[in-house]
């Protein structure tokens, strides 16, 4: 077994050359299934570390898988690397401030350029130290696109790409350090695109037939469904198609985009269907024609217990990212910029002897594992805890109290307080997949766990076999 020192050694060897990828990745800043580069300066990094690498999984350019070992126990290790439009900002600014650098207008505004990065280092550090002990097993680095309105773990467990897996290891760059131990919301997303007929809107309105009017409609009826629903559901949309600019036409074409969310598959799938409902009586009432064209879906996280406490084993072993005093400096410049209500809610879930003063989280949030709580946001990490046994990890990147999908958020990610955050979560990976390897009756306690949980039931993908990817359909422009 390899001493710490070793260990050591292998991250001080390998921090520059991942800091500046994740650095890099930041910088191009693609969108969901247009991550070409970010896809590419991964795998060939991989390919020179001695991974054997799968590309176009599932059929998707962008995803891809990067094998080392022989043998099982496998384990995975899932990365993202897909940013958000519209949220360029300068490095370092602590006042919102797009960057000229950036010219696509996107940011990482949810830290994936350090989510995939991290990941990958924790899977070259296991490759080393399965030679280095000449342990059985094999170490997946899954490159998985579009976790950002596109669910590409989802398409990729459609076509059983974990299915192998005897556990799958994660994190994501957050405030605090600590496991994600939060279950998630299930989701289904779908455009509802109206067709009516066009006619001058004052010599002949009686004519038209508005498929604004359709869209609106239905967003009055989805308003009013709000109150019939669970109180753990929510329904979003947005107007991608207004039907032009032109107020003396009646607009013949019109879009809105739902994306549904509720505890479960099955509660997720039944209030959809609502939904499409209120949409085939907006349709009905204004004489148009509604087509749904179903988007993409997650399923909701499930927990594991028992892989659960090994990670936060190492958690607590690991500790905390080894901030600095200037890292503390710098993140103190966004405290102006943080609202209380963000520190609330960054310190919601630690208890009062843990909400943190400093600018930057230094300990470690207890575990709990007879709490129950629920993030009211989703993620296709989902879709994969229901086929293998999943643990995720935080480590903390950005000042406390920094919000997500937020220009703060983007300012941050390449500031070295970001590098060390993204350098522990790779250790704690790393550690708790080879504590796995080493160790193969802990899965089959991990898969018992899921087993009990799916109580019978075999995993369903929520996206229908008949739904093409996002990227292959024809724009409704």
């Amino acid at each position: 077994m390899p001493t710490t020192d070793t260990i050591d050694r292998f991250f001080d060897a390998e921090r520059e050359r991942y800091a500046t990828l994740a650095d890099r990745i930041w910088n191009l800043a693609e969108l969901r299934f247009q991550e070409t580069e970010s896809a590419a300066l991964h795998i060939g990094l991989l390919r020179q570390a001695g991974f054997r690498v799968t590309e176009n999984v599932a059929g998707i350019p962008t995803a891809f898988v990067a094998e080392a070992g022989h043998g099982g126990p496998v384990i995975g290790i899932l990365g993202e690397y897909d940013a958000l439009s519209g949220m360029s900002q300068d490095s370092g600014a602590t006042v919102c401030r797009p960057s000229l650098e950036i010219g696509n207008g996107n940011g990482h505004g949810c830290g994936h350029h350090l989510l995939g990065t991290a990941s990958h280092l924790a899977a070259v550090a296991v490759k080393s130290l399965l030679e280095t002990e000449g342990l059985p097993g094999t170490v997946r680095f899954y490159g998985c696109p579009a976790e950002e309105g596109g669910s590409g773990k989802t398409f990729m467990a459609r076509e059983g790409a974990f299915d192998d897996l005897d556990a799958a290891l994660c994190w994501h760059p957050d405030v605090i350090t600590g496991l994600f131990s939060r279950s998630s919301l299930a989701n289904i997303q779908a455009y509802f695109r109206f067709k009516g007929k066009a006619s001058h809107a004052a010599a002949s309105p009686h004519l038209g037939r508005s498929a604004l009017d359709a869209v609106e409609l239905m967003n009055v009826g989805c308003n009013y469904l709000r109150e019939h629903m669970p109180p753990d559901a929510r329904v979003h949309y947005a107007i991608t198609n207004s039907g032009g600019i032109s107020p003396n036409v009646v607009q013949a074409n019109a879009e809105v985009l739902y994306l549904v969310r509720a505890a479960r598959n099955p509660d997720a799938a039944a209030l959809y269907e609502r939904v499409c409902n209120v949409a085939r009586g907006a349709a009905l009432m204004t004489g148009c024609e509604v087509e749904i064209v179903f988007d993409k879906a997650c399923s909701n996280l499930v927990q594991n217990t028992v892989l659960n406490r090994v990670m936060q084993s190492h958690i607590e072993r690991l500790g905390a990212p080894a901030f600095t005093g200037d890292d503390h400096d710098t993140a103190s410049g966004y405290r102006a910029s943080i609202t209380d209500q963000d520190m609330s809610a960054a310190g919601k879930h630690l208890g009062q002897a843990l909400r943190n003063p400093t600018p930057l989280f230094a300990g470690v949030a207890p575990y709990d594992p007879a709490k129950e709580e629920i993030l009211y946001g989703s993620t296709d990490v989902g879709d994969v805890s229901w086929i293998t046994p999943t643990a995720q990890c935080l480590t903390a990147c950005y000042a406390f109290g920094t919000p997500f999908h937020s220009w703060q958020m983007v300012s941050q990610g390449k500031l070295t307080a970001a590098h060390r955050g993204m350098e522990q979560a790779a250790k704690i990976l790393a550690a708790t997949a080879l504590d796995l390897l080493r160790n193969p009756s802990v899965l089959e306690d991990a898969k018992a766990e899921l087993l009990a949980y799916r109580n019978g039931l075999d995993y369903v993908c929520p996206i229908p076999a008949d739904v093409e990817l996002p990227f292959k359909r024809k724009s409704s422009q």
